[in-house]
């Protein structure tokens, strides 16, 4: 490692300090290496730089943007690179003109005698001050043509009277063409108290982007003008969040400022320097089976690394400096960069890379701000290079006969749902979604603290799963209805099994395993692919009736695997729960892509019992929206053709968007429920008797309740995360139990008089719970 860190100063003190032209995608980019150069690689704050950027656009046409690496990589986009170029080719005209020959402008040699000190300040101007410090040029031009203005208007006659003339005429060309260029027009406002080689003024004109050179990505560093604070926070590896309404802009602004963005310029060297001697030891395929181990060893790694390189160069690291900038270079190395900071920010919940990347900003929905986009432009190496990593990390392909890619990111303390696509299916290259997990499941509880659902139904899905319902989550695209799958199986006793059948794993299967649970993960082909060496997901569910008494959940019902879903549903599964999602905007879109569309038998989807309907809800003023489930509909079995028109969707509950709220129907409230009458049947106590039945719905409401009531007045979010929510419903069902040995019979008020003292007790213990 040592040797390595050797070669890895030596060869950085090799490169060279020539410039090249890079064609990336449609763009020329002028990049200038400024590693050896004795001046700033600013254009705004060095006028060597300025200038020596002018000599080079001069030599090269058609370039739309520049970067300069030194420690850190300055960039130009297009708009302020063209600034320069009109600058470029005002210059050009000039010399095409021969403007500093006087034979060109129409003076005799015998005319320098006039004015020689004038006609040195013009030559220094056009060819010094213009390429440096365009602005003085323009300042001292107009200075110039006023003065000399005045000497013609004092010197009626004479020799040099001619001469001042067409002199005058020329300063007057220059002038204008200069009066008449972006860069003037946009700082003629500003110029009053100006003095020439004043480098302030450029900084509102050129704001580049500036990176660490060891990182593609880049982040726009500038706050907007006149952009107003509405959010500010800190993620937990330092990272700062400021979210900015920009005027004129209907989107938020999420302005990220990482941890590798903020620290030294040694660190900035030791981290360039590291990172070129990782990328000798890039990971092997298979190592991408595993890759938290991978990450594990490449940081252990970079550690030792970063030491001996810091010992090198006589650079003091604290032993908490070291681990910090080895999880850096591993997020620039084997990781996914940027994205894994994004997906560190618990409120952030997808992440949009549009193609063609490498042109457009990142985009973010926001838990609080809604659809943001974001300071971070990723490069066309970030996106080709993140594709290759999800080939690896999936085993599935991703090319033109393939152009799709679902898979999942697992990352320490993140998860987190990918889509891919791809030439031909996406003309501009890739482009990424990514859907951001909670990183605990989301529980009635928290649901009813956000409004999604209410007590009442909650208590009533609770009643529904305990019932063995099979039950379809459904709604259009960022409902929530995975997430309310999710909350739902937690609902299910420990006791039971669980098979889950996914063909990408957004189940949090090792956080169920830790709570607990008795669950069996399967993972089959997507149906977007064809062929491959997993199972498809028709075969899996199949195969997941032969593996035993369980309960059947399905991540999501895409295509023709829903046969074999609904063959579960009226065989393998009857005493048991089954769950799934799909999309569906109400009952009956449900229905009709179930049969229509998946060729389910008509008479096979009335294996359904239960719909639920979680859609997102927007302002009035479009600009907000909020989750809510806004239909629980049953699925009656006495119709034949069309359940619409014969009656065959009962809602138990619907949303009332003036209350906000999800309420009760008449038939709910009347019992007129088969489902639920259906469930009583199998019960001594309920059966036929449908107050006892309404009494424990209202009885789990009331517990959900106490536990967002309890959490809120102890000020302890933790009681209605997964872990309690969980031990909380295995208490109910253990006084429930209780109950009915002492007295013979569910009585509710006493039920949850016990439960109520178990919370209290449990509260005082002052234990956390994740």
């Amino acid at each position: 490692m040592a040797q390595q860190a050797k070669k890895a100063s030596e060869k950085k003190d090799l490169k060279s300090s020539e410039y090249e032209i890079a064609k990336v995608g449609q763009e020329e980019v002028l990049k200038l290496n400024y590693i050896r150069k004795g001046f700033l690689p600013s254009i705004e704050d060095s006028k060597e730089c300025m200038g020596d950027v002018f000599d080079r656009l001069i030599e090269n046409t058609g370039i739309s943007k520049i970067v300069i690496f030194e420690r850190r990589n300055y960039e130009y986009d297009f708009n302020q690179v063209q600034m320069l170029v009109e600058l470029v080719n005002i210059y050009r005209q000039l010399m095409r003109q021969k403007i500093l020959n006087f034979a060109a402008m129409g003076l005799s040699l015998e005319c320098v005698e006039c004015f020689p000190k004038r006609f040195s300040e013009l030559k220094y101007i056009i060819l010094d001050l213009l390429k440096s410090d365009p602005i003085g040029a323009y300042v001292e031009l107009k200075r110039m043509f006023r003065e000399e203005k005045i000497l013609l208007a004092r010197e009626q006659v004479g020799k040099c009277v001619e001469c001042r003339k067409i002199f005058l005429d020329t300063l007057s060309n220059v002038f204008s063409l200069l009066d008449n260029c972006k860069l003037i027009k946009g700082v003629k406002t500003q110029l009053d108290g100006y003095r020439v080689g004043d480098r302030a003024i450029y900084r509102f004109i050129f704001k580049p982007i500036i990176g660490p050179s060891f990182i593609f990505t880049k982040l726009m560093t500038d706050v907007p003008v006149n952009g107003r604070e509405i959010d500010v926070y800190s993620l937990n590896d330092g990272s700062e969040v400021v979210v900015f309404s920009v005027p004129g802009d209907i989107k938020y602004l999420y302005h990220l400022t990482p941890p590798e963005f903020k620290i030294s310029e040694d660190k900035y060297m030791l981290l360039d320097l590291a990172k070129g001697v990782m990328a000798e030891h890039r990971p092997r395929a298979e190592e991408f089976i595993d890759p938290e181990r991978m990450r594990r060893v490449f940081l252990n790694i970079g550690r030792d690394l970063l030491h001996e390189l810091a010992e090198s160069k006589e650079i003091q690291l604290s032993i908490s400096e070291e681990q910090e900038l080895a999880e850096i270079l591993v997020r620039y190395t084997v990781g996914f960069g940027l994205i894994e900071v994004l997906l560190s920010d618990k409120k952030i919940q997808d992440i949009h890379i549009n193609g063609p990347v490498g042109q457009t900003n990142i985009f973010v929905i926001h838990e609080t701000h809604g659809e943001c986009v974001t300071n971070i432009i990723p490069s066309l190496e970030d996106g080709e290079g993140w594709a290759t990593k999800f080939r690896l990390v999936s085993g599935r392909p991703l090319d033109e006969a393939n152009p799709v890619l679902d898979t999942e990111l697992v990352l320490p303390n993140v998860r987190a749902r990918v889509a891919i696509i791809t030439n031909p299916l996406s003309p501009f290259g890739y482009g990424y979604s990514l859907r951001r997990h909670r990183d605990e499941p989301w529980t009635y509880p928290l649901f009813i603290k956000n409004r999604m659902i209410n007590p009442l139904a909650a208590g009533l899905l609770s009643f529904l799963i305990d019932g063995g319902r099979t039950i379809l989550f459904s709604g259009t695209r960022s409902g929530g209805k995975t997430s309310l799958m999710v909350s739902s199986m937690l609902e299910l006793m420990r006791k039971y099994r669980i098979i889950s059948v996914e063909d990408t794993l957004e189940i949090p299967n090792d956080v169920f395993r830790r709570l607990g649970y008795n669950i069996q993960a399967m993972k089959v082909r997507s149906a977007l692919m064809s062929g491959g060496g997993e199972m498809s997901a028709d075969e899996g569910i199949r195969t997941s009736l032969r593996m035993g008494d369980s309960s059947l959940v399905i991540g999501e019902v895409r295509s023709l695997e829903a046969k074999s879903l609904y063959e579960a549903m009226r065989i393998g599964a009857l005493a048991n729960v089954v769950m799934g999602t799909i999309h569906g905007a109400d009952p009956y879109s449900v229905f009709d892509r179930v049969v229509n569309d998946l060729q389910v038998p008509r008479t096979s989807f009335k294996a359904t019992d239960i719909i639920v309907i979680a859609n997102p809800i927007k302002s009035p003023d479009g600009l907000h929206r909020w989750r809510r489930v806004i239909q629980i509909s049953e699925v009656r079995k006495h119709w034949e053709e069309d359940p619409l028109r014969e009656a065959g969707f009962v809602d138990l509950m619907k949303y009332n968007p003036e209350t906000d709220e999800l309420e009760a129907t008449p038939e709910l409230n009347n019992g007129e429920s088969d489902v639920l009458k259906s469930i009583a049947s199998n019960v001594k106590e309920w059966s036929g008797n449908w107050d006892a039945v309404w009494e424990n719905i209202l009885l789990r409401a009331k517990i959900k309740k106490a536990l967002v009531d309890s959490a809120e007045g102890s000020k302890r979010q933790d009681l209605l995360e997964a872990e309690f929510a969980v031990k909380a419903n295995d208490w109910f069902h253990k006084v429930s139990e209780e109950v009915v040995e002492k007295i013979g019979r569910l009585d509710s008020g006493e039920i949850f008089k016990r439960w109520e003292a178990w919370l209290k007790t449990e509260i005082k213990k002052g234990i956390r719970y994740k």
